[in-house]
């Protein structure tokens, strides 16, 4: 196919939005919140060219609960419903629309929440367009078969053909603010055979790469980091890690504070110097109103990321890093990555402004599929994966489903201990079956083991 061949128009015939219970197998904190379960929106659509074909395309994410909106006037239930109702507004938009080019049809707002529903509809969208058009994602957006312009002086049609997707990524695993870092930080054991404390995790799965909760206490984050120190420092050779903060610290002052504490006495040493990036530390209310000062490390935002010009915001104020999530819009991605090209090309030194991958929600199946690929896109070298340390894999899925994602996919995932789970060997995640017609994947979910999405709480 040309790579200058029109980008395709198309009506989105139908959207059928549904959902499925997710249970964890050991609690994870992050931020305000200690999940333990939490429902995973799927979304399929129908779409029709202008030429008359038709094509089915789907997506998933996780409703995730405090991270979108952390009011804690709010339940879970109450941030699902929000979230229930973004997709829902989404819907009626995209099927309101004339023909249109992906692009196009995707509708970014001002909001993490209110972003939540397009982000997943133009995932769903493209698998349609890639399916119709016999081509992978890496494809359409190479050749721009989705329809970009120019953008803030950028052809983003050129930039994207210069993106080469990677075939090996390393699997950066999230140690929790609850999760046991030896087998003398736990009560009892879950007992599933598969790895419970980060000494279990580094032995069975082999990651150099670590992404490690704060809470904004600066002594007991101290304290923390010290444990996992002495369990990462054993590790035979180097190994990198980021800090997230999950807002919650309440100004820049205080992650100075903290990163002062952590330079000032030996046994942080190894760990301090592994540190490549921190990740949205102070709470998003603040974290644009002041420079980032005090820190000789990058700092991105994350949270802060409501809208297509936080990351130029972000920018001005020193901030040197954006964070990629699907949840939060490929597209949006896309554009971060051309900026991050086009800012270090005017500079003329070393690059200074990248993208983290993150996203430790993902679960296998669609929703790691397409974050995988478009983080593979963005050329970058490890991503956040955590879905399969908190969630038993695809064991509660229909045993034929997990054959055929299984089968589709024999890189990525594996069998053991009684269930298809994510494979990561020596740190690394193999996605090149992710290289397929469509939007990543080769397999479907079943869908008739799914409920309709409807919203639970008559306030929402």
């Amino acid at each position: 196919m040309s790579p200058r061949q029109a980008a395709p128009r198309f009506r989105v015939a139908a959207i059928d939005l549904l959902e499925r219970d997710v249970r964890l197998r050991m609690p994870f904190r992050f931020g305000v919140v200690t999940l333990t379960a939490s429902p995973q929106a799927f979304a399929r659509v129908r779409i029709r060219l202008e030429d008359g074909r038709e094509a089915e395309g789907a997506a998933a994410e996780l409703l995730a609960p405090k991270w979108f909106d952390k009011d804690p006037a709010l339940s879970n239930e109450d941030n699902y419903d929000q979230l229930r109702i973004s997709v829902a507004r989404a819907r009626e938009d995209y099927l309101a629309h004339e023909p249109r080019t992906a692009w196009a049809h995707a509708s970014p707002g001002r909001g993490l929440v209110e972003n939540y529903g397009p982000a997943l509809l133009d995932r769903a969208l493209l698998d349609a367009l890639c399916r119709a058009l016999g081509v992978s994602f890496y494809r359409a957006v190479q050749a721009n078969l989705v329809g970009a312009g120019s953008f803030e002086g950028m052809d983003l049609g050129a930039f994207f053909a210069t993106l080469k997707p990677r075939m090996v990524i390393g699997a950066r695993h999230t140690v929790g603010l609850v999760d046991p870092i030896t087998a003398a930080d736990q009560a009892s054991r879950v007992g599933d055979g598969l790895p419970e404390t980060l000494e279990e995790v580094v032995a069975r799965y082999g990651h150099r790469y670590f992404k490690l909760k704060v809470g904004g206490d600066l002594r007991a984050d101290v304290a923390r980091l010290a444990a996992i120190a002495s369990v990462l420092d054993r590790i035979d050779g180097p190994y990198h890690a980021s800090l997230d903060g999950n807002e919650q610290y309440e100004d820049m002052q205080g992650v100075a504070a903290l990163w002062a504490a952590m330079k000032a006495g030996p046994r942080l040493a190894l760990l301090v110097g592994s540190v490549l990036f921190i990740e949205q530390p102070v709470k998003r209310s603040r974290a644009l109103e002041r420079r980032v000062e005090g820190i000789d490390k990058p700092v991105i935002i994350d949270e802060s990321d409501d809208a297509l010009d936080a990351f130029p915001r972000a920018k001005a104020l020193g901030y040197r890093g954006v964070s990629s999530k699907t949840c939060k819009g490929l597209y949006k991605s896309l554009l971060n990555r051309a900026r991050c090209a086009a800012w270090n090309q005017k500079i003329g030194t070393d690059p200074i402004y990248f993208m983290s991958g993150e996203d430790l929600t993902i679960q296998a199946g669609l929703a790691l599929q397409q974050d995988t690929a478009l983080v593979s896109l963005l050329g970058l070298t490890h991503l956040e994966r955590n879905g399969h340390h908190y969630v038993n894999g695809m064991a509660a899925l229909p045993q034929a489903e997990q054959e055929a994602f299984l089968a589709a996919h024999p890189d990525l995932y594996e069998r053991s201990h009684g269930a298809v789970r994510v494979r990561i060997a020596e740190g690394m995640l193999q996605v090149g079956s992710l290289d397929c017609p469509g939007y990543a994947s080769r397999a479907m979910p079943d869908w008739n083991t799914m409920e309709e999405m409807t919203l639970h709480r008559e306030s929402a």
